[in-house]
């Protein structure tokens, strides 16, 4: 005869059953702990406003990375210094796409449209996606590198993109929960 006592119970956590959901999105129950949800509706912030705040300084010559007399809406470029300064494996293709019209305006719509969205936590994964690759664009345009063999503040902080898409960050401290209740973006789950 079998006897059971109450070391053969299963030690619970403190908190409720929770099963690990297959996928992060609409419809997925959160469970990660309010700490991290915190935390990450934070790094979203803080990296929206690093996109939004380089959009600002560009376009009104703020005096940070861009005197008053290169702003963008005094007839500055806001791709000249950078990619004009390109020297490396990718020196030519830089250097003949610094100040031309069509790189500035696709560089400062990016700019804003990534820090917006990702300030209000809607349209993660597409300001992930645009975001990507804007900065693997900048990662390229920096080799050979200074201080690394190969990782950068380009890398890391298109890492954190991902991360911030995959978690659906949006949903806090933003607007993401009343994104995704959207007929359009529930129908059309890459707005999400």
């Amino acid at each position: 005869m079998t006897t059971s006592s109450s070391h053969d119970v299963p030690i619970r956590s403190t908190g409720p059953d929770v099963a690990e959901p297959a996928a992060v999105g609409i419809g997925t129950p959160d469970v990660r702990p309010v700490a991290l949800q915190y935390v990450l509706g934070l790094l979203r912030l803080a990296l929206g406003w690093t996109f939004l705040w380089a959009f600002l300084d560009k376009t009104f010559g703020l005096g940070y990375s861009t005197p008053s007399e290169s702003a963008w809406i005094d007839g500055g470029s806001p791709t000249t210094g950078y990619l004009s300064g390109v020297e490396g494996p990718f020196e030519d293709v830089f250097n003949d796409l610094a100040g031309t019209t069509w790189v500035d305006w696709l560089f400062m719509i990016g700019l804003l449209g990534i820090g917006l969205a990702l300030i209000l936590g809607i349209g993660m994964r597409i300001a992930a996606v645009a975001g990507v690759l804007m900065l693997a664009m900048m990662y390229l345009a920096s080799l050979p590198l200074d201080t690394n063999p190969f990782l950068d503040e380009h890398l890391t902080e298109a890492l954190m993109l991902i991360v911030l898409a995959l978690t659906s960050s949006g949903r806090y401290l933003g607007l993401g929960r009343l994104w995704e209740r959207i007929p359009l973006v529930q129908k059309h789950r890459w707005l999400v």
